[in-house]
């Protein structure tokens, strides 16, 4: 008697790195308005191509209030990355105080159609000279 295994595809392996910097001459400190930029980019090290369908984020601000930001795609696009390529994008967030975090994920699929979350580490925002 053969002995049958169901192979289940693995979802590309998706990296995210961000890197931050405070928009000092948009920001309005007695307005409690501080502005970040953010980029991002998305490495898919695995072996298939997969698109990036949605975004989730979840952005807590230094006095702990939560705000939750959720749509289609990047800056307006849905891009496919294929292996060993990535895609990168700025984008920016309005802070109430100083310092926060944002983190969350990225809703994907694969070329067999199978969807799949790709995290985003949270990080933090910060402007200068507030962490000692």
């Amino acid at each position: 008697m053969t002995e049958r295994i169901k192979m289940t595809a693995q979802p590309p392996e998706i990296t995210v790195d961000v890197a931050t910097r405070y928009l000092e001459a948009d920001s309005s400190p007695e307005e409690e308005r501080f502005i970040f930029a953010y980029t991002v980019t998305i490495l898919n090290q695995g072996e298939t191509p997969a698109q990036l369908l949605t975004r989730h984020w979840v952005i807590t601000h230094g006095n702990g209030k939560k705000q939750e930001v959720r749509g289609d795609g990047v800056v307006g696009k849905q891009p496919v990355i294929k292996p060993g390529e990535g895609y990168q994008y700025t984008s920016s967030t309005i802070l109430e105080t100083p310092m926060g975090t944002m983190g969350g994920s990225y809703q994907m699929i694969d070329e067999n159609g199978e969807q799949f979350n790709a995290a985003i580490p949270e990080f933090l925002l910060s402007t200068p000279r507030t962490l000692h």
